[in-house]
Protein backbone atom coordinates (compact mmCIF):
# COMPACT_ATOMS: atom_id res chain seq x y z
CA UNK A 1 0.00 0.00 0.00
CA UNK A 2 1.28 3.44 -0.95
CA UNK A 3 0.30 6.50 1.10
CA UNK A 4 0.72 10.17 0.33
CA UNK A 5 2.32 12.61 2.75
CA UNK A 6 2.78 16.36 2.78
CA UNK A 7 1.60 17.36 6.25
CA UNK A 8 3.69 17.89 9.36
CA UNK A 9 0.88 16.83 11.73
CA UNK A 10 -1.80 14.20 11.07
CA UNK A 11 -5.13 13.58 12.76
CA UNK A 12 -5.94 17.14 13.82
CA UNK A 13 -8.22 18.65 11.19
CA UNK A 14 -9.14 21.72 13.26
CA UNK A 15 -6.62 24.48 13.94
CA UNK A 16 -7.46 26.96 16.70
CA UNK A 17 -6.00 30.46 16.77
CA UNK A 18 -5.59 31.25 20.46
CA UNK A 19 -5.38 34.58 22.24
CA UNK A 20 -2.31 35.04 24.43
CA UNK A 21 -3.97 34.55 27.82
CA UNK A 22 -3.41 32.93 31.21
CA UNK A 23 -6.85 32.84 32.87
CA UNK A 24 -8.06 29.37 33.95
CA UNK A 25 -9.31 27.20 31.07
CA UNK A 26 -11.68 24.77 32.72
CA UNK A 27 -13.14 21.71 31.03
CA UNK A 28 -15.49 22.95 28.32
CA UNK A 29 -13.35 25.96 27.53
CA UNK A 30 -12.22 26.02 23.91
CA UNK A 31 -8.60 26.32 25.02
CA UNK A 32 -8.76 23.13 27.08
CA UNK A 33 -7.87 20.29 24.72
CA UNK A 34 -9.88 17.83 26.84
CA UNK A 35 -13.04 19.68 25.75
CA UNK A 36 -12.88 18.21 22.25
CA UNK A 37 -13.90 14.69 21.16
CA UNK A 38 -11.27 14.86 18.41
CA UNK A 39 -7.66 16.13 18.24
CA UNK A 40 -7.14 19.86 17.68
CA UNK A 41 -4.01 21.85 16.93
CA UNK A 42 -3.39 25.15 18.75
CA UNK A 43 -1.41 28.23 17.71
CA UNK A 44 -1.06 31.13 20.15
CA UNK A 45 -1.07 34.60 18.62
CA UNK A 46 1.50 36.28 20.84
CA UNK A 47 0.56 39.60 22.44
CA UNK A 48 -3.08 39.22 21.33
CA UNK A 49 -4.48 39.62 24.84
CA UNK A 50 -8.22 39.43 25.58
CA UNK A 51 -8.24 43.12 26.37
CA UNK A 52 -6.56 44.08 23.09
CA UNK A 53 -8.81 41.86 20.98
CA UNK A 54 -12.13 42.58 22.70
CA UNK A 55 -11.95 46.07 24.17
CA UNK A 56 -9.20 47.21 21.79
CA UNK A 57 -10.89 46.00 18.62
CA UNK A 58 -7.88 43.85 17.60
CA UNK A 59 -6.33 46.91 15.99
CA UNK A 60 -3.23 46.24 13.88
CA UNK A 61 -3.38 42.49 14.63
CA UNK A 62 -4.70 41.08 11.37
CA UNK A 63 -1.25 40.23 10.03
CA UNK A 64 -0.40 38.37 13.25
CA UNK A 65 -3.53 36.22 12.94
CA UNK A 66 -2.87 35.54 9.26
CA UNK A 67 0.72 34.50 10.03
CA UNK A 68 -0.40 32.17 12.82
CA UNK A 69 -3.15 30.74 10.62
CA UNK A 70 -0.69 30.04 7.82
CA UNK A 71 1.50 28.17 10.29
CA UNK A 72 -1.45 25.96 11.23
CA UNK A 73 -2.29 25.28 7.59
CA UNK A 74 1.35 24.49 6.82
CA UNK A 75 1.36 22.01 9.70
CA UNK A 76 -1.58 20.22 8.12
CA UNK A 77 -4.96 21.39 9.51
CA UNK A 78 -7.94 21.43 7.16
CA UNK A 79 -9.89 24.29 8.74
CA UNK A 80 -9.34 27.20 11.11
CA UNK A 81 -11.31 28.61 14.01
CA UNK A 82 -10.50 31.10 16.78
CA UNK A 83 -11.10 31.28 20.51
CA UNK A 84 -12.73 34.70 20.52
CA UNK A 85 -16.11 35.61 19.06
CA UNK A 86 -14.93 39.18 18.49
CA UNK A 87 -12.60 37.90 15.76
CA UNK A 88 -15.56 37.86 13.40
CA UNK A 89 -13.91 41.10 12.30
CA UNK A 90 -11.28 39.03 10.47
CA UNK A 91 -13.56 36.41 8.91
CA UNK A 92 -13.26 37.53 5.29
CA UNK A 93 -9.58 38.40 5.47
CA UNK A 94 -8.59 35.09 7.10
CA UNK A 95 -10.65 33.05 4.64
CA UNK A 96 -9.03 34.80 1.71
CA UNK A 97 -5.48 34.60 3.08
CA UNK A 98 -5.50 31.03 4.39
CA UNK A 99 -7.33 29.30 1.51
CA UNK A 100 -9.06 26.82 3.84
CA UNK A 101 -12.50 26.99 5.51
CA UNK A 102 -12.53 29.45 8.42
CA UNK A 103 -15.09 29.78 11.22
CA UNK A 104 -13.99 32.72 13.34
CA UNK A 105 -16.99 33.24 15.59
CA UNK A 106 -19.99 31.56 17.18
CA UNK A 107 -21.96 34.62 16.04
CA UNK A 108 -21.93 33.20 12.51
CA UNK A 109 -24.68 30.77 13.60
CA UNK A 110 -27.28 33.48 14.15
CA UNK A 111 -29.13 33.34 10.83
CA UNK A 112 -29.10 29.53 10.83
CA UNK A 113 -30.54 29.39 14.34
CA UNK A 114 -33.19 31.94 13.37
CA UNK A 115 -34.26 29.67 10.52
CA UNK A 116 -34.90 26.85 13.00
CA UNK A 117 -37.23 28.83 15.25
CA UNK A 118 -41.01 29.35 15.09
CA UNK A 119 -42.41 32.49 13.52
CA UNK A 120 -42.00 35.49 15.78
CA UNK A 121 -38.96 34.06 17.56
CA UNK A 122 -35.27 34.84 17.02
CA UNK A 123 -31.89 34.09 18.55
CA UNK A 124 -30.47 36.42 21.17
CA UNK A 125 -26.76 36.90 21.82
CA UNK A 126 -25.00 36.65 25.17
CA UNK A 127 -21.65 38.44 25.03
CA UNK A 128 -18.76 38.99 27.40
CA UNK A 129 -18.58 42.72 26.59
CA UNK A 130 -21.60 44.44 25.05
CA UNK A 131 -19.93 47.85 25.11
CA UNK A 132 -17.22 46.59 22.72
CA UNK A 133 -19.47 44.50 20.44
CA UNK A 134 -19.98 46.88 17.53
CA UNK A 135 -22.15 46.83 14.46
CA UNK A 136 -18.96 45.98 12.54
CA UNK A 137 -18.51 42.75 14.51
CA UNK A 138 -22.15 41.82 13.96
CA UNK A 139 -22.13 42.69 10.27
CA UNK A 140 -18.97 40.61 9.69
CA UNK A 141 -20.77 37.59 11.21
CA UNK A 142 -23.97 38.33 9.24
CA UNK A 143 -26.00 38.92 12.40
CA UNK A 144 -29.37 40.47 11.52
CA UNK A 145 -30.17 43.99 12.68
CA UNK A 146 -32.31 44.09 15.79
CA UNK A 147 -30.87 40.94 17.36
CA UNK A 148 -31.30 41.16 21.17
CA UNK A 149 -28.00 41.29 23.06
CA UNK A 150 -27.24 40.96 26.76
CA UNK A 151 -23.92 40.68 28.59
CA UNK A 152 -21.99 39.48 31.63
CA UNK A 153 -20.12 42.79 31.55
CA UNK A 154 -20.17 44.58 34.90
CA UNK A 155 -21.24 41.54 36.91
CA UNK A 156 -19.20 39.87 39.65
CA UNK A 157 -16.59 37.60 38.10
CA UNK A 158 -16.69 36.25 34.57
CA UNK A 159 -16.01 39.24 32.31
CA UNK A 160 -13.46 40.78 34.64
CA UNK A 161 -11.38 37.61 35.01
CA UNK A 162 -11.33 36.87 31.27
CA UNK A 163 -10.79 40.38 29.95
CA UNK A 164 -8.26 41.37 32.60
CA UNK A 165 -6.50 38.01 32.12
CA UNK A 166 -6.52 37.10 35.81
CA UNK A 167 -5.00 33.78 36.85
CA UNK A 168 -7.73 32.75 39.31
CA UNK A 169 -11.48 32.46 38.87
CA UNK A 170 -14.41 31.57 41.10
CA UNK A 171 -16.19 29.15 38.75
CA UNK A 172 -19.47 29.22 40.70
CA UNK A 173 -19.61 33.02 40.52
CA UNK A 174 -18.67 32.97 36.83
CA UNK A 175 -21.46 30.50 36.18
CA UNK A 176 -23.95 32.65 38.07
CA UNK A 177 -22.93 35.69 36.02
CA UNK A 178 -23.70 33.77 32.83
CA UNK A 179 -27.01 32.47 34.16
CA UNK A 180 -28.13 35.90 35.39
CA UNK A 181 -27.29 37.54 32.07
CA UNK A 182 -29.00 34.73 30.15
CA UNK A 183 -32.19 35.09 32.22
CA UNK A 184 -32.22 38.78 31.34
CA UNK A 185 -31.79 37.90 27.66
CA UNK A 186 -34.55 35.29 27.81
CA UNK A 187 -36.90 37.93 29.21
CA UNK A 188 -37.09 39.46 25.72
CA UNK A 189 -40.37 38.08 24.39
CA UNK A 190 -38.96 37.41 20.91
CA UNK A 191 -35.94 35.40 22.08
CA UNK A 192 -36.35 31.70 21.26
CA UNK A 193 -32.71 30.59 21.54
CA UNK A 194 -29.41 31.85 22.94
CA UNK A 195 -26.09 32.13 21.12
CA UNK A 196 -22.99 32.38 23.31
CA UNK A 197 -20.60 34.83 21.68
CA UNK A 198 -17.75 34.11 24.05
CA UNK A 199 -15.90 30.80 23.68
CA UNK A 200 -15.24 30.79 27.43
CA UNK A 201 -18.99 30.57 28.12
CA UNK A 202 -19.24 26.97 26.89
CA UNK A 203 -18.80 25.39 30.37
CA UNK A 204 -21.96 27.18 31.51
CA UNK A 205 -24.19 26.27 28.56
CA UNK A 206 -26.04 23.52 30.41
CA UNK A 207 -26.74 25.80 33.39
CA UNK A 208 -28.02 28.49 31.01
CA UNK A 209 -30.28 25.96 29.30
CA UNK A 210 -31.65 24.79 32.64
CA UNK A 211 -32.31 28.33 33.86
CA UNK A 212 -33.92 29.66 30.67
CA UNK A 213 -35.41 26.50 29.11
CA UNK A 214 -34.13 27.77 25.76
CA UNK A 215 -31.78 26.07 23.27
CA UNK A 216 -28.19 27.25 23.72
CA UNK A 217 -25.75 27.41 20.81
CA UNK A 218 -22.02 27.93 21.34
CA UNK A 219 -18.67 27.69 19.62
CA UNK A 220 -18.57 24.07 20.82
CA UNK A 221 -21.55 22.85 18.81
CA UNK A 222 -20.48 25.09 15.89
CA UNK A 223 -17.04 23.49 15.65
CA UNK A 224 -18.42 19.97 16.07
CA UNK A 225 -20.51 20.69 12.96
CA UNK A 226 -17.54 22.33 11.22
CA UNK A 227 -15.23 19.39 11.89
CA UNK A 228 -17.84 16.88 10.73
CA UNK A 229 -17.77 18.55 7.33
CA UNK A 230 -13.99 18.56 7.14
CA UNK A 231 -13.72 14.89 8.15
CA UNK A 232 -17.01 13.07 7.42
CA UNK A 233 -17.54 9.85 9.32
CA UNK A 234 -16.67 6.87 7.06
CA UNK A 235 -19.91 4.92 7.42
CA UNK A 236 -19.45 2.73 4.36
CA UNK A 237 -15.90 1.72 5.30
CA UNK A 238 -17.22 0.50 8.64
CA UNK A 239 -19.97 -1.48 6.92
CA UNK A 240 -17.57 -3.37 4.65
CA UNK A 241 -15.09 -4.42 7.31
Amino acid sequence: MRVKGGKSIYGASIGILMLDAHFPRINGDMGNALTWPFPVHYQIVRNASPDKVVRGGAQNMLDDFISAGRSLVKDGVDGITTNCGFLSLFQDELSEALKVPVATSSLMQTRLVNSLLPEGKKAGILTICKSALTSEHLRAADVPDGTPIETTEGLREFSRVILDNETEMDVELACQDNVDAAIKLAAHDEVGAIILECTNMVPYADAIREATQLPVFSIYNFILWFQAGLVPRPFLKSSFK
